[in-house]
């Protein structure tokens, strides 16, 4: 097996499957990428047995049929590799045995290779069900509400993300049990849809979208789903099999104290109160009065911050404490200049949206300080 192929077009497609593959592996072949010539294309794949990247190129130069085969090399070893060398260099692989050798220029690298008959197959999937939607809504989609994922929960239902097309809308909502992220458009589509992207492949295809018209095209069943960006790129992964909790039930009802103020300043105000906030918790007590609020933290060496700024606000005194990082979260991911934070008592959740836009919408639990 040979091929050659400038640096210039191989590490990008490197660089897009060299996040799936993990570090420490209970299997030294997912250590591997599955590299294979075939019909003047090179194709490229990595896994960590539950979430699959595909990528493949031409080879202008790889005439002879010959040539063609399949093996695996070290993923991040191959990476490093191909990083190293000039951007100008023609990279030169030839698979013998068990043995891969890498020349560019007078460079040359010698690595073991595992029998590509070992490679995990990809998730079977069986389409039942597919649609499609620009990369760039996906994208913003994405940005909303993957932040409130859970990470390494043991509900693993709630680690990833919960896609739902129902009533004309796609929504992704992530919670974590403390804190929920609901990002929505209006959708038109014949398909109908309730699952749960793993953590992983969400924060893979976060990476491989581009903001752009350009269509993705997502097709499903029950157990997996696959994300194809392009004739030359595909992400696939197994869903997670569970109940997600009742995420509109969480949406605060009603709220009748509506603080609206300019994320920019609100945002730089929770920032320095956070410094002295507890290290653990990062609590941030929230004091409103007319038109004011009050953001003050301390911690356990009797450290304390206080800022007071200037909001729309026009009801009852209240006080309620929070979570500072999780509030900057939402705000963080706000596009519009001012936001709205909707309140109904101290003991009951925050629902923070953007400016005339619910398509949104961010509730994070309140705690006690």
């Amino acid at each position: 097996m040979y091929f050659e192929i400038s640096r210039k077009e191989l590490l990008p497609p490197l660089k897009m499957i060299i996040g799936v593959v993990e570090q420490r592996q209970t299997l030294p072949i997912l250590a591997n990428t599955l590299v294979k010539v075939k019909d003047n294309r090179l194709y490229l794949t990595a896994t960590d047995a539950e979430v699959e990247v595909d990528c493949n190129l031409l080879l202008e130069s790889n005439i002879n049929t010959d040539n063609d085969g399949e093996t695996t090399l070290p993923a991040r070893k191959f990476f490093d590799i191909c990083k190293s060398l000039s951007d100008t260099t023609t990279i030169q692989v030839t698979i013998e045995d068990t043995q891969a050798t890498i020349k560019s220029g007078k460079s040359k690298f010698k690595l073991q290779t595992l029998p590509a008959i070992d490679f995990p197959d990809r998730p079977k999937l069986q389409e039942q069900a597919s649609f499609t939607i620009s990369q760039g809504n996906l994208k913003k989609l994405f940005y909303k509400s993957s932040f409130c994922m859970g990470v390494n929960d043991v509900r693993y239902y709630l680690n990833g993300l919960l896609l739902e097309i129902i009533d004309g809308k796609i929504s992704l909502i992530g919670t974590d049990g403390h804190r929920m992220a609901v990002s929505q458009l209006d959708f038109t589509t014949e398909t109908s849809a309730k699952l749960i992207i793993p953590r992983k492949a969400v924060l893979e295809l976060s990476k491989l979208l581009i903001d752009s018209d350009d269509e993705i095209k997502i097709s499903f069943d029950d157990n997996h789903i696959s994300f194809k960006l392009n004739e030359s790129l595909e992400i696939s992964s197994k869903l997670i099999d569970g109940a997600f909790p009742d995420w509109q039930n969480a949406i605060p009802a009603e709220p009748d104290k509506i603080i609206i103020t300019e994320a920019s300043i609100l945002k730089q105000a929770l920032t320095r109160a956070a410094i002295l906030s507890n290290e653990k918790y990062k609590g941030v007590r929230l004091a409103l009065t007319n038109n004011q609020l009050n953001i003050s933290a301390k911690n356990a060496y009797q450290e304390e911050a206080e800022e007071i700024i200037e909001v729309e606000y026009t009801g009852d005194d209240l006080e309620i404490g929070f979570n500072g990082t999780y509030l900057l979260d939402a705000i963080n991911v706000v596009s519009t200049n001012m936001v709205q934070i909707a309140l109904s008592d101290g003991n009951n959740s925050c629902l923070i949206t953007e400016e005339n836009n619910n398509d949104s919408q961010f509730i994070v639990m309140p705690m006690r300080l």
